[in-house]
């Protein structure tokens, strides 16, 4: 079993990416400001990129059935910095959805196992929807 060691680069790039995803939730709160928005979407790649090391993150991106979404994402932000923040973020979030739609059934085995909130992700109903995408592979 691979260990996941914790060193100060990735605590860094975790910080980073929280940093984005609260920015951008900032800039959706407040009316779709274009400065939160695309300050969350650098600290959001910048951490993620920390996080997981320049050479992974361009692999992920470069993949060939990521590029809907890597253009997608892209195509968004620079909506987004050119004025159209509401068009911009549509995009990139249906290029966010493409792109991480494989971390997806690693999520729900984590939900599943949150002390309270899991027993709402074992009910028979929830869990058969989450074990419909348990048996694909994680794109990193």
């Amino acid at each position: 079993m691979v260990s996941f060691e914790m060193n100060d680069r990735k605590k860094i790039g975790l910080g980073l990416t929280g940093f984005g995803v609260f920015f951008s939730f900032l800039g959706i709160i407040f009316f779709f400001d274009k400065g939160l928005l695309a300050m969350g979407n650098i600290l959001f790649i910048s951490g993620v990129t920390l996080t997981i090391g320049l050479k992974s993150t361009m692999q992920f991106f470069m993949k060939r059935q990521n590029f809907k979404g890597t253009i997608s994402f892209g195509v968004g932000f620079f909506l987004l910095v050119i004025g159209w923040p509401i068009f911009g973020m549509i995009l990139e979030a249906y290029g966010f959805i493409v792109l991480f739609s494989g971390f997806w059934p690693t999520l729900a085995v984590f939900l599943q196992r949150i002390p309270v909130l899991g027993w709402l992700f074992q009910q028979p109903y929830v869990r058969s929807l989450l074990d419909r995408y348990r048996g694909r592979r994680v794109p990193v």
